[in-house]
C-alpha cells in the first residue's frame, strides 16, 4: 500500500495495524524520503513518483490541515481545503496515468450530509450540505475523479467522530469534562456518529483489502446517540458532572465555519459495512468511550 498522511493521528495507527496484519506500507512524504519505506512526494506540484503508485495493489490518502485550529482565517480555510483536496487529486492523476490502476481509497467526512434531525442517513442520502464544511466533503471526493474515469476502483471513507484519547475529538473534550464543565452542546437533541480508533482502522483495512470494494463507506458506528446522551456517558465514566450547556452561541464565535459540525445532527449508519459483514469490536457509545478512554 502507498499511504499519504501516514505520520499523522489516523495513518500512524493504521499503519502499525498494517504492519501487524502482515501488509508492506511505502509511506508518502514531503520531505527527503530516509528509508526504503517513503517516497518524496509534492502534492501541491502534481508530482508523485510514478513507480511506486505503479507497484502498489492500494493508494490510500488520509492527508489533511488540522480541524482542531483558531482562528478560522480566509487563509487558514484554503489551506485546510487544498490540503485534502490538492493531495486526493494528485493521487487520483498518478493512478489514472498508471498500467495496471491500483485502488484509491480516499478519506472524507460526514458533513457532507448535514444536519437532518433524527433521520437516519446512509451511503445513499444526499451530500448536499450548505455550510463550509459540506463543500469541502464534496470537492474532497470530487478529487477522486481522475481514478474512477479512467477504470480504477475507488472508495470513499466518510468518517464519523473519532473516539480516543490521543486525539480526535476525545482529546478535546476529556480535560473540559475532568475540570467539571462538560455538558450538551448546544440544544443537546442534535445527533453524533462516533467511532473507536480499534474499528475506525479494522473498518479501512477490511475496505482497502475487499476484493469488491468499491463506492462510499460511512465509517462510523452503528446507532448513533444524541449530543446530550454523549455528555452523559462520558461524564459518568469520567466521574465527573455532565450539566453545564455549552451555548450556541459560544460554540460558533468558537469553532467559526466548523460550528456547524457540532451544532447539527448528523444520524449516520454503516449500512454498507453492516450489510457486508462487518463486525464492530465497539458497537456502542459507551463501548467506544470505554476504548477511548483506556
Amino acid at each position: 500500500m502507498v499511504l499519504a498522511g501516514a505520520s499523522g493521528f489516523l495513518g500512524t495507527a493504521w499503519r502499525d495495524h498494517l504492519a501487524r496484519e502482515g501488509h508492506e506500507v511505502v509511506r508518502l512524504v514531503r520531505g527527503e524520503a530516509l528509508s526504503a519505506g517513503e517516497s518524496h512526494w509534492d502534492p501541491y506540484a502534481g508530482r508523485v513518483d510514478r513507480s511506486v503508485v505503479e507497484a502498489a495493489d492500494v493508494v490510500a490518502n488520509l492527508a489533511g490541515a488540522p480541524l482542531a485550529h483558531w482562528p478560522w482565517t480566509a487563509s487558514y480555510k484554503m489551506t485546510f481545503t487544498a490540503s485534502r483536496v490538492a493531495t486526493t487529486r494528485t493521487l487520483a492523476e498518478a493512478v489514472a496515468g498508471s498500467e495496471r490502476l491500483p485502488m484509491l481509497l480516499a478519506q472524507s467526512g460526514i458533513a457532507g450530509y448535514g444536519d437532518h434531525g433524527d433521520a437516519v442517513l446512509t451511503e445513499e442520502s444526499s451530500t448536499d450540505a450548505d455550510t463550509f464544511m459540506g463543500e469541502v466533503t464534496r470537492l474532497w471526493e470530487d478529487a477522486t475523479r481522475p481514478a474512477s474515469r479512467a477504470g480504477a476502483r475507488v472508495a470513499v471513507m466518510r468518517t464519523g467522530v473519532l473516539l480516543d484519547r490521543r486525539g480526535g475529538a476525545l482529546a478535546l473534550l476529556r480535560p473540559v469534562f475532568l475540570a467539571g464543565l462538560g455538558g450538551p452542546v448546544g440544544r443537546g437533541s442534535q445527533y453524533l456518529s462516533t467511532i473507536s480508533l480499534r474499528d475506525w482502522v479494522r473498518a479501512a483495512t477490511w475496505i482497502a483489502t475487499g476484493e469488491g470494494s468499491a463506492g462510499v463507506y460511512n465509517v462510523s458506528g452503528p446507532g448513533a446517540t444524541t449530543n446530550a446522551d454523549f455528555g452523559r456517558e462520558l461524564g459518568r465514566l469520567l466521574h465527573r458532572p455532565s450539566v453545564v450547556p455549552v451555548p450556541s452561541a459560544a460554540v460558533r464565535l468558537a469553532a467559526g465555519p466548523v460550528a456547524s459540525e457540532l451544532l447539527g445532527s448528523a444520524r449516520v449508519e454503516p449500512a454498507r459495512l453492516l450489510e457486508e459483514g462487518f463486525v464492530f469490536d465497539h458497537p456502542t457509545l459507551r463501548d467506544r468511550l470505554e476504548a477511548g478512554l483506556a
